[in-house]
């Protein structure tokens, strides 16, 4: 299967298409033998017929869900995995991280809530409603307080993915010199959540030249990708 990136790193105001490792996604985008002997212990006898105890017990969490998901994989919400706020950090473009939340296993188009593509670092809201995660080729997930504070910063790289606002970057305006020296298309979102759905974007551009956004106080989060570092003036 292949994931194609979603259209979030262009321009994508009404639609979103995602492909993976699997068929493409539209959305707006693992008894000793032996002979008899009359002079045996009959204590003896009864000790050795009893089975032996197991040497292993099973693990404190086993049949519990995890509050952190390692590797690629497809799990059950609530039992697999915990609902909440997950983190992934340090994806690299070329691993292609995508992640799917689903209604269901039927592996259907129509069984998929919302799903993304990520580089650098990257949220993601599971609901207890949800049935299915699905992550190929992230970093992992970790579990994370989504009332938990940081030390937000005023200058963050232009790469930076998704971050969480007031957490890891401080509300404000700030200003980038546009696309990086590769050509790629500068791209940044305001978001409300993350959810991954289109419909909690509050903005979205891909400036052409010298790029300005206020990102406020109210957001869930800010999006970049494929632009220069951003400074708060």
């Amino acid at each position: 299967m292949s994931h194609t990136t979603r259209s979030s790193w262009t321009a994508r105001n009404a639609h979103k298409v995602l492909t993976g490792c699997g068929a493409a996604i539209a959305l707006v985008t693992l008894s000793a033998c032996g002979g008899a002997d009359t002079t045996t212990d009959k204590g003896a006898d009864a000790a050795a017929s009893k089975p032996a105890k197991s040497s292993s017990a099973p693990a404190a969490d086993a049949g519990k869900a995890k509050s952190a998901i390692k590797g690629t994989g497809t799990f059950q919400v609530g039992s697999d995995v915990q609902p909440g706020l997950y983190r992934s950090t340090g994806n690299t473009a070329d691993a292609n991280c995508y992640w799917e939340r689903a209604k269901d296993s039927k592996g259907e188009a129509d069984s998929t809530i919302d799903n993304d593509n990520a580089v650098g670092s990257t949220y993601v809201a599971i609901a207890a409603t949800d049935k299915i995660f699905k992550t190929e080729g992230c970093k992992g997930w970790e579990l994370v307080d989504p009332k938990a504070k940081g030390t937000p910063k005023a200058e963050i790289s232009g790469e930076a993915g998704m971050l969480k606002v007031g957490v890891d970057v401080a509300p404000g305006t700030y200003k980038s010199a546009g696309s990086t020296e590769d050509g790629s298309g500068c791209y940044w979102e305001r978001t409300k959540d993350a959810t991954g759905s289109t419909e909690t974007i509050i903005a979205n551009d891909n400036p052409e030249g010298q790029a300005v956004v206020t990102i406020a106080a109210g957001d869930g989060f800010f999006k970049t990708a494929d632009c220069q570092d951003w400074k708060k003036g």
